[in-house]
């Protein structure tokens, strides 16, 4: 059981959280995305065959650069533990133990490892989240982001003690509760997520699995 402040809490009927959950953002964010890459590859083109040839290698170099720019958040994580780039970013699953959990919820943020960064920039606020708890096996939720997805929000959460004023977990983001319902099982849960390399499942969520994990979490119910 969770143990929340209950003026974080909101009750939310099913209807409005698929309403809360705002499609036409999370769209508009990606076909952005896309204008800003293909203008910025069509730019690229013209400064190649404008520029003088002692500036092609230069030339070049930003190309090249600014396509690894673009393509960063896919060559941070494998690709298996990536979304497809045709599909828009629906949820997200970030993941606690018992030592954790209540740092997490006490501070109203969450974080992942290093290697999460990009991926996490992604989130946007108002996108469902979810708390996995490895040392119960359990999905917590209905929790969404109060902010935009970033790097060390708070420094201080998750202290490295080995090195002071840096978090272990940097990938982070503010949350607050959506909804609290009851923990759900990893029996439930696991078949609508997206797995790889055996047990591991995908944090990033497409819409379907997220609107899969928000019905599971409405019919287990309001958590006492």
């Amino acid at each position: 059981m969770l143990n929340l402040d209950p003026k974080i809490t909101e009750n939310v009927s099913k209807s409005s959280l698929r309403n809360v959950y705002n499609m036409n953002a999370v769209y508009q964010k990606s076909n952005a995305n896309l204008v800003v890459n293909v203008n910025s590859n069509k730019y690229s083109g013209n400064i190649q065959h404008n520029k003088e040839p002692n500036n092609n290698g230069n030339n070049n170099n930003n190309e090249s650069n600014n396509s690894n720019a673009a393509d960063k958040r896919f060559k941070t994580l494998p690709a298996a533990e990536t979304l497809p780039r045709n599909e828009v970013l629906g949820g997200y699953i970030f993941v606690c133990n018992n030592d954790t959990m209540q740092e997490d919820l006490k501070r109203q943020l969450f974080g992942l490892p290093p290697r999460y960064r990009d991926s996490v920039r992604a989130i946007t606020p108002g996108l469902p989240l979810f708390l996995y708890n490895y040392t119960t096996h359990q999905l917590h939720g209905i929790f969404e982001a109060a902010s935009f997805g970033g790097s060390n929000i708070d420094p201080t959460a998750w202290e490295d003690k080995k090195c002071k004023g840096e978090s272990r977990f940097p990938a982070q983001v503010r949350i607050r509760v959506r909804k609290l319902c009851k923990a759900l099982e990893e029996d439930s849960f696991r078949p609508v997520l997206h797995h790889y390399d055996g047990p591991k499942f995908r944090l990033e969520l497409s819409v379907p699995e997220t609107l899969d994990l928000l019905d599971l979490c409405e019919q287990a119910g309001s958590a006492a």
